[in-house]
């Protein structure tokens, strides 16, 4: 957040700079409110420019193993333009680069389900995963798969055909 406000006023600076250089070119005609108005709309564009961008630029540098599974649409009162554009502002991914696969079914592994939200640290969970019978277990509180594919401390949730981690899983989304 603090990079982002940082960013912000240095817009502000940069649009403060070419409106005195332009005003320097014109031979001092422009009017007086050309600054303060130039300066609030390079800070006001950036700013929804950052915004609306946010998600698009961090799904790109996210390595090939990871794989998105949801990254829903916000729409705030504090936003009202966000009804019309909404914009994605955390999304959840499964992170398979450290996956521990099952020695006897290779089906079975143990992946991150991370959750990334704007402006907070991301977070890590374990998730198992049964990817031919369509299953997940999230995995808390030292729960774990065992090598042979038994389930220790965690429960498997039932089949849900519409379940976005297990596709992001099994299907890479």
């Amino acid at each position: 957040m603090l990079i982002d406000f940082v960013s912000t006023i240095a817009a502000g600076f940069g649009a403060a700079g070419a409106v005195l250089i332009l005003n320097h070119l014109s031979g001092r005609r422009l009017p007086k409110w050309a600054l303060p108005a130039g300066v609030g709309a390079a800070m006001l564009s950036f700013t929804i420019w950052n915004e609306y961008t946010w998600y698009p630029r961090v799904r790109a540098q996210l390595p090939e193993t990871v794989t998105v599974a949801s990254a829903p649409a916000d729409r705030a009162a504090w936003r009202p333009w966000s009804y019309v554009f909404p914009l994605v502002t955390r999304f959840v991914a499964v992170d398979k680069t450290e996956a521990v696969h099952s020695t006897t079914q290779p089906d079975m592994f143990v992946a991150s389900a991370v959750v990334i939200r704007r402006w907070t640290a991301s977070e890590r969970l374990p998730v198992a995963f049964d990817c031919a019978k369509g299953l997940r277990a999230d995995l808390f509180e030292g729960a774990e798969l065992g090598d042979n594919g038994t389930l220790k401390g965690a429960e498997w949730r039932p089949h849900d055909p519409e379940d976005v981690l297990v596709r992001a899983a099994c299907n890479g989304g």
